[in-house]
Parts: C-alpha cells; sequence; structure tokens
C-alpha cells in the first residue's frame, strides 16, 4: 500500500501547482485530483472545452513535483441531485453521462489508474432509484473498462447506498463496479467499522481520514477509527492500491473546523508507522 493526498485537501491554496508541490512536501507518492464543479481548484467546467490540453499541463505540473496521479475523483456539483447518475429526469441522466465520458477521457489522459464518481441519492417518490442506479453504473463501468480503466463510486452519508450492506449489494448487482472505500461515512452514522469491513474485496481506492459518531471528518486526537485494525483488514484482503489522506475543506458537516495540514502530516505518521508495524503515540505538543 502506498501513500496518496487528495489535492481538495488544501483547496484554499492556488494555483493547481502549489498545492501539488505541498502534497508533494508532504513525502507521500501520489496525489487524489479532485474535479467539484463550483468548489475544487481544477474544475470540471473548466476543463471541459480542452481536455487534452488541461490534462498535459495537470500531468506535467504532477510529474515536475515527483508525484503520480493515484486518482480522479469527479462530483458533478456542490448539491447531490444535479447530474446525479440516477437522476429520474432522462435528460438530466444524459448531462450527468456527457460529463463522465469527459472525465473519463481526462483520467485516462492523466494515466490514472481510475475514477471515483458518487453512486447517486434515494429519490422521493422514486421507488425504482436503487435499480436506476445499477443500470447506469454498470453502463459507465464497461465504459471504463473499454478505455482499460477500473472504475468506482464512493458509498457516502446522503447516498443510495449509505450502509456498507447496500454498496456490497450494488457492487454484486452491477457488473464491473468497484468501490472507493471511505470508513468515516459508515462510522458517521454510528455504526461499527468492522461493518466496512466487507467491501474490502470490491475496494479499488481507500479514503482515510478521522472521523466519529459526531462528525465525518475529526482531528486525530478525537477520532474514533482504530486504523492500525482497518490497515491490518485491508492487507488480509490483499489490497495494495492507496491510501489517500482525504481531509477537505468545506462546511458540510464541519469539516472546515479542522487544520487539514496539522491532520494530514499526523495521519501520514500513524499510516506510516502502521504499515511498517511500528507503534505510534500522538505527539508531545510541549
Amino acid at each position: 500500500m502506498k501513500l496518496a493526498c487528495a489535492d481538495d485537501t488544501f483547496r484554499l491554496l492556488r494555483p493547481h501547482r502549489a498545492v501539488l508541490e505541498l502534497v508533494a512536501a508532504l513525502g507521500v507518492e501520489g496525489v487524489d485530483v479532485f474535479l467539484a464543479g463550483n468548489r475544487s481548484i481544477v474544475r470540471p467546467e473548466d476543463v471541459r472545452g480542452d481536455i487534452a490540453g488541461a490534462a498535459a499541463a495537470i500531468r506535467a505540473d504532477v510529474a515536475a513535483v515527483g508525484l503520480a496521479v493515484s486518482d480522479v475523483f469527479v462530483l458533478p456539483w456542490t448539491d447531490l441531485e444535479t447530474m446525479a447518475p440516477n437522476h429520474p429526469d432522462a435528460a438530466e441522466r444524459e448531462r450527468s453521462r456527457a460529463l463522465f465520458r469527459d472525465m473519463l477521457e481526462l483520467a485516462v489522459r492523466l494515466e490514472s489508474p481510475g475514477l471515483t464518481i458518487l453512486p447517486g441519492i434515494e429519490w422521493p417518490d422514486h421507488p425504482d432509484s436503487f435499480e436506476r442506479a445499477v443500470d447506469e453504473l454498470g453502463l459507465r463501468a464497461a465504459e471504463a473498462q473499454r478505455e482499460g480503466l477500473r472504475f468506482s463510486v464512493e458509498p457516502h452519508v446522503g447516498s443510495i447506498v449509505p450502509t456498507p450492506d447496500l454498496a456490497r449489494r450494488l457492487a454484486e448487482t452491477a457488473p464491473g463496479i468497484e468501490v472507493t472505500l471511505d470508513y468515516s461515512h459508515f462510522v458517521r452514522q454510528g455504526m461499527d467499522e468492522e461493518s466496512a469491513d466487507v467491501l474490502i474485496p470490491f475496494t479499488r481506492h481507500v479514503h482515510v481520514r478521522g472521523a466519529s459518531p459526531v462528525r465525518v471528518q475529526e482531528s486525530i486526537r478525537k477520532s474514533t477509527l482504530d486504523f492500525e485494525r482497518i490497515l491490518g483488514a485491508l492487507a488480509a484482503g490483499s489490497y495494495d492500491g492507496y491510501l489517500t489522506l482525504e481531509y477537505v475543506w468545506l462546511q458540510w458537516e464541519h469539516c472546515h473546523e479542522c487544520d487539514n495540514l496539522a491532520e494530514s502530516i499526523l495521519l501520514r505518521d500513524r499510516l506510516r508507522a502502521a504499515l511498517a508495524g511500528e507503534p505510534w503515540s500522538y505527539p508531545d505538543l510541549g
């Protein structure tokens, strides 16, 4: 397993090259490139007019700082409804597909090992929300496979698959679908972290951050996650991909109340120790 960091961790920093330099300074090997409509550093609406050019620029900057692209994560907009893959409106689903195809091209050009999107949401008065997600995500997985790219969805708070069992059902039902696993979303809902281990056989990529039943993003000191146990479970399941430090800065779920740089460093050191089989303790702050 290798360490990476999300560029969205330092979203207030500009330009993107400065963010990449900071990620590289953490001593990790990869960077997850986040593209979130209307809020990320690199935004879908800013690159779609010239995907080849945007990819070349990003790839050059990533290589210049000594990193590799560890994943491309796409969120269409600042809400969960806009261009959701299982949107009940056929025209909106078509807009979503067009965005997906452009972001698929970007991920291929960036030589990313995979592409992550959100799985969709439960739509009131539409009992076929899950089935529509299965159909749509299966089509997208097939497109990704044709391009030689692995494709996954991130089960999250408020999604069509908020629990490990539902996420496993989606992965078992939609052909070609894998999982970007983030234990924080399940712990935030009061579930035992061990309940998410059932997703390890389907896991392509992993996001890591502190979390608790109170907050989906928590400081390492207050986090209830047992990172050492989680890494052991991933190793036992033969996971050998990236572990992405994914502290993010946004108002949702009070995520903007963390010191992302300090918490990323603390989490990096704790994960490094766990991977090396060494003990870790919270540093003495004096």
